[in-house]
């Protein structure tokens, strides 16, 4: 199993903190962080991403912060036409989608910081926002008690979204109060979505079918939601300081103390519980509360197996991620900035705060290459279709003869596979060739030597 690590945040001023998920070794604290509830991502485990609420009175006080994994100090900040609350990055690190307070959603291009798309996505601010597993869907749910599923190639195809309707695949409206949060389960847009309200109750939709089929009533508010890999069961974090586990799988239950399709709970902390997080392997839950404290439960005994403190105020986001390259056990701040310095690493420019014209905004798409390992820079991952295209330029304006350097190199290559490709073919045929001689000769053996020979 990977090494991973629990990353946690606070609406207070209270930093970012990042333990190892197996051994409760602190990494560094990542200061200046006040971020909203779903206000944490970490972009394909490259760099660490928050959106920033401080003063909610003012509409237009907003902006998003990025730090690098060794650096404790905010590298990069953007400001937003408007407060983001929700902020999510794509698996591959491509892209940022972030929900507005007016329920717009914006849609920003990591590599470049350009604002690709925006759209009004709901009546009422957006509170979470979650990518489907194939990265097809965006799914979002709102104060308005609104839940809606986007497809991506429709928001990008500007001709078909223009004759479209409505740019949602789906909205759901069952939930009456706003909703707190939103998973979505494995197998694209084939897969199962859960739903938290301050309704006290949790919907399980299938994206397929585009309906709900489970409706759970909890015995209080339920703030926070993580699937189990499996989806056999989820845990749902409530305002009572508990965590219940419901049943996805099995038919209708009921705990002689809670509800149907509730098979139990854990409970440890004192006050509410905001966030939920789980190990790649599921055996390991993480929860974040108002009280200040992390733990870190084992899911097959239902212990605590670790406790930490997120230093000051309470915990609303927690994040369990595979460990990054470039993250070391918490040191000094001066025994860090000059590896830092040494090594180059840098991060993508800040997000745009508006839209380009449209003949500006003709690329809408990046090229994300392997992943770094440790001793690479961090931005060499970032090659955007800009800066090919004008690498493709430069490289007709050397002549003619850089030219044909090129096709040489290209024809060189593609006779070199051809050649591998014949070899492969010509030991396939002598393989088939000496099975079927193989087969024949041991035919013909049983053939002659009959039972009575």
């Amino acid at each position: 199993m990977e090494p991973e690590v629990i990353i946690a945040s606070s609406p207070t001023d209270a930093g970012v903190s990042c333990w190892d998920l197996r051994n409760g070794v602190e990494h560094l604290r990542y200061k200046s962080c006040a971020s909203p509830s779903h206000g944490l991502a970490s972009v394909a485990g490259r760099f660490l991403a928050s959106s920033q609420v401080r003063d909610a009175k003012l509409s237009s006080s907003g902006s998003i912060f990025y730090w690098s994994w060794n650096k404790p100090q905010v590298e990069v900040r953007s400001f937003p036409a408007e407060p983001i609350k929700p902020l999510v990055s794509n698996s591959h690190g491509t892209y940022i989608a972030g929900g507005g307070v007016s329920g717009d959603i914006y849609f920003w291009e990591v590599a470049t910081g350009k604002l690709l798309k925006k759209w009004h996505a709901h009546y009422r601010a957006v509170t979470c926002l979650v990518f489907n597993d194939d990265q097809s869907l965006l799914i979002s749910g709102a104060e308005d008690g609104c839940i809606r599923v986007w497809s991506l190639y429709l928001i990008f195809d500007d001709a078909t979204s223009r004759e479209a309707r409505h740019l949602y695949e789906y909205s759901f409206h069952e939930h009456s109060l706003r909703v707190t949060d939103v998973k979505s389960g494995y197998g694209g847009c084939n897969a199962i979505i859960v739903s938290s309200s301050e309704d006290r109750t949790c919907k399980v939709w299938s994206l397929s079918r585009g309906k709900l089929l489970r409706n759970i009533v909890f015995p209080s508010i339920i703030d926070a939601i993580s699937l189990d890999p499996g989806e056999n069961v989820f845990y749902a974090g409530s305002r009572d300081g508990k965590i219940y586990i419901a049943g996805l799988n099995s038919p209708v239950t009921s705990n002689g103390n809670y509800g149907p399709h509730i098979i139990g709970s854990l409970s440890e902390h004192s006050k509410a519980v905001t966030c939920l997080a789980s190990s790649a392997d599921g055996f390991l839950l993480v929860s974040g509360s108002e009280d200040g404290m992390i733990r870190v439960w084992d899911t097959r005994t239902r212990n605590i197996v670790r406790v930490f403190r997120h230093a000051k105020g309470p915990v609303n986001n927690v994040l369990v991620i595979r460990q990054p390259h470039h993250i070391n056990p918490r040191t000094s701040v001066g025994s860090l900035s000059a590896p830092s310095r040494r090594h180059g690493l840098t991060l993508p420019p800040p997000l745009e705060k508006f839209a380009n014209s449209p003949d500006e905004n003709v690329y809408i798409k990046a090229i994300i290459g392997p992943q770094t390992t440790s001793d690479q820079l961090l931005d060499s991952s970032y090659t955007s279709i800009q800066k090919m295209e004008a690498q493709i330029k430069e490289l007709q304006q050397q002549g003619s003869s850089a030219a044909a350097e090129v096709d040489v190199e290209r024809l060189k290559n593609e006779q070199l596979r051809s050649v591998q490709m014949i070899q492969q073919w010509k030991k396939m045929y002598e393989n088939l060739h000496q099975f079927c001689v193989t087969e024949l000769l041991n035919g013909s053996q049983e053939s002659t030597s009959g039972p009575n020979s």
